[in-house]
């Protein structure tokens, strides 16, 4: 060996210094040293670019995905929209092709089962008048822009806010939405009943929009007005609430909580809520349930110090019963971490249809209230697991399904789906005028100012809406509905059993 290296294998190395292949030195390989460094050359050069080109385009995505603020100056005085408030068309650049946008949650199944009674005939403009009788306002959306004829003010600030919802969609997806022309009733109860509008001679249902339905009606449910605030009761935009609710839902573990049944609320809308009253602990019963009377003239002088929804997770089980029709509160009590307690509800929201009991909630039976949250309660506290996973699941679906941009999606897909009905093209009603996010938020006051603040969307999204699902086949629907059924037939059954076993 000689001195001062070491052979390994086919070459040898010096002992002393940084080594080469010993074949180097022939001519040929001199050559192909010069070429590799080339090549090093070369691949750090194109790298470079490569980064400088992202970072360009990066650059370009942050300016397509830009901020459109309020044009509030003094020379727009607010009584007619900016012709440029924001893009009449958005060409998305980072898009994603179809099959790879997330599915929309389950619940985006019903936006065909409330529009398939106009799929043979279509939606004609006198259909679409005859459902002005109870209707607050018309909205017409041509060119992304939107016309609104106001027949009655909703109560409190609900057709505010359900306006003010449909404009930051608009400002969401620019260009996206098709023209149309819908009614929009804001009063709690639907109104369309399906027995109107049966029999051979019968004419088409009108389509009206509202916030809930029944089993016995036809009207069509959207996205309420508490999504982007509440302002008569100060309750925050959803995306903000959500992040309030998933902080209250850590301050205290689900078997740290106080083992009762809360509600707290206005009893005096309903009957049903009247009698859940008596459900309360006394001297004489406890029937597991804590239940307190909401004062709502009180909590407006306190600054609303006692009714924070962040702050209303201390009990293993939450109740929600209805009022005179469906509750906003369903989705607050839903996303607490719970055992929600559901008295058979008989009207639905547009996602609360695709809730399952002993998965998503626990069913109480109506006919006996007191006895049946006793019963729910005892039996969560003596199976915790199955009781905690119930909790989980239906905060997750909450935190999961039901995000603003999900919200976003679900009227993205039913407006664009109820404008494939028509038949005739839309066109600005004599009375309407034009209305703008500027016409809304600029001249807007206090609570209303701040909500709109807070829930205005900022720009364009550089993505499409998730993925519409097909609807339901008769075979898996009618499987759906069985499986609801089945399971709150369950829960009876072991009421039944138990009291049986008492007497």
């Amino acid at each position: 060996m000689d001195i001062g290296y070491q052979r390994i294998g086919n070459y040898r190395r010096s002992t002393d210094s940084f080594w080469l292949p010993h074949y180097i030195n022939k001519p040929y390989s001199k050559h192909s040293l010069l070429l590799l460094v080339f090549l090093l050359v070369l691949g750090s050069y194109m790298w470079t670019t490569v980064l400088d080109t992202t970072s360009a385009v990066n650059k370009v995505l942050q300016s397509r995905t830009r901020e459109f603020p309020l044009n509030c100056s003094s020379g727009n005085p607010t009584k007619t929209c900016p012709v440029n408030h924001y893009p009449p068309d958005y060409k998305i650049i980072n898009n994603k092709p179809s099959s790879a946008n997330p599915r929309c949650p389950h619940y985006f199944h019903w936006i065909h089962e409330d529009l398939k009674l106009w799929r043979k005939t279509g939606i004609t403009k006198e259909m679409v008048e005859r459902a002005n009788r109870t209707a607050n306002f018309r909205l017409v959306i041509l060119n992304g822009r939107a016309y609104v004829e106001t027949y009655e003010k909703g109560f409190q600030t609900r057709d505010v806010f359900t306006l003010w919802g449909i404009l930051q969609l608009l400002r969401r997806y620019p260009g996206k939405i098709p023209d149309l022309d819908l009614m929009f009733d804001c009063v709690d109860w639907p109104v369309i009943r399906a027995s109107d509008f049966v029999g051979d001679n019968a004419i088409a249902p009108p389509p009206l929009f509202r916030y809930c339905g029944d089993s016995e009606t036809l009207d069509i449910v959207f996205p309420d007005w508490s999504f982007w605030g509440w302002a008569e009761i100060n309750i925050k935009p959803w995306q903000d609430l959500l992040k309030d609710l998933e902080k209250g839902n850590k301050k205290q573990k689900w078997q740290d909580r106080e083992p009762y049944a809360y509600w707290k609320g206005n009893p005096e809308v309903a009957e049903k809520r009247m009698e859940l009253v008596k459900c309360n602990v006394s001297e004489n019963q406890e029937w597991n349930a804590r239940i307190y009377v909401q004062d709502w003239k009180k909590e407006i002088k306190q600054g609303f110090k006692n009714s924070d929804l962040g702050n209303q997770c201390h009990h293993r089980y939450k109740i929600y019963i209805e009022g005179s029709a469906w509750s906003v509160s369903e989705k607050y009590i839903l996303a607490c971490d719970s055992v929600s307690l559901l008295v058979t509800p008989h009207y639905y929201d547009f996602f609360s249809r695709s809730l399952m009991p002993q998965v998503h909630y626990w069913p109480i039976n109506e006919n006996d209230k007191c006895g049946s949250i006793k019963f729910a309660v005892d039996w969560g506290n003596r199976n915790k697991k199955k009781a905690q996973k119930i909790g989980r699941s239906a905060s997750n679906f909450i935190q999961e399904d039901l995000k603003m941009e999900y919200v976003y999606d679900y009227m993205f897909h039913l407006l664009n789906e109820y404008a494939k009905l028509l038949r005739y093209k839309p066109s600005v009603p004599e009375k309407a005028t034009e209305l703008c996010s500027e016409i809304m938020a600029c001249p807007a006051e206090g609570i209303e100012k701040k909500l709109m603040m807070e829930s205005m969307v900022k720009g364009p999204v550089d993505e499409s809406p998730c993925k519409m699902p097909i609807p339901f086949n008769q075979l898996s629907l009618d499987s759906f509905i069985k499986r609801k059924e089945s399971s709150i037939e369950q829960v009876l059954k072991l009421e039944k059993e138990e009291q049986k076993e008492k007497t």
